[in-house]
């Protein structure tokens, strides 16, 4: 399949030609959900932990007697029933991550991509560069090119000046082509290729 390039002056810059196994797939919205839910798991810290009982610095004395006191028969402080007490079943620092095959991880960067250009939300940009880092300028670029909230995929390195002038503004993100994922391209409304980026992603996932 064809597709136009443009340049960031919403100039015209030929055609590509785009692989059809990567780009032409009927979307599965279960392989993107599998994605999507192994990325958000995967960057969960898993840190937070509570004192149990076992943690909990008390005495082993019980704290009345065991008959006579009109109360239940109690033994030490450490339990959840008592302020100050070890929490029951409290969370444990543990690992959050789970399990998906290499294969269906390329296979949702390929549906993430149909989907996109099956939507009409594809850009193909001629190349991502400019001569100074100008926030105003790029945003006066942007507005030519109706980009308010997109992803902007570049090659193997960003250019500095680029880089750093998108960086201030809301709702766009640039990753380097090496960088790109099924998360960040369905959160964004658009997603914006260079031409050195489908060279680096049809060598990755043909």
């Amino acid at each position: 399949m064809k597709a136009d390039v443009i340049t960031l002056d919403a100039g015209k810059a030929g055609t590509v030609e785009l692989q059809d196994g990567i780009f032409g797939l009927e979307p599965r919205k279960d392989i993107l959900q599998r994605m999507v839910t192994y990325q958000l798991a995967k960057r969960r810290s898993g840190n937070h932990k509570v004192q149990t009982r076992a943690d909990v610095s008390k005495h082993n004395k019980r704290i009345g007697n065991q008959k006579g006191g009109g109360t239940a028969r109690h033994g030490n402080g450490s339990v959840s029933q008592f302020r100050g007490g070890g929490r029951a079943f409290g969370p444990v620092v543990r690992d959050h991550a789970i399990n998906l095959p290499k294969k269906v991880r390329q296979l949702a960067l390929r549906h993430a991509l149909s989907a996109k250009s099956a939507a009409g939300e594809l850009i193909i940009l001629d190349d991502a560069t400019l001569p100074a880092a100008k926030t105003s300028d790029l945003k006066s670029k942007f507005a030519k090119l109706d980009l308010s909230n997109a992803l902007i995929v570049g090659g193997e390195e960003l250019d500095m000046n680029f880089a750093l002038a998108v960086r201030n503004i809301i709702d766009i993100d640039v990753l380097p082509a090496q960088g790109i994922n099924v998360y960040d391209i369905l959160r964004r409304n658009k997603l914006v290729l260079t031409k050195a980026a489908i060279e680096k992603l049809e060598a990755r996932l043909a």
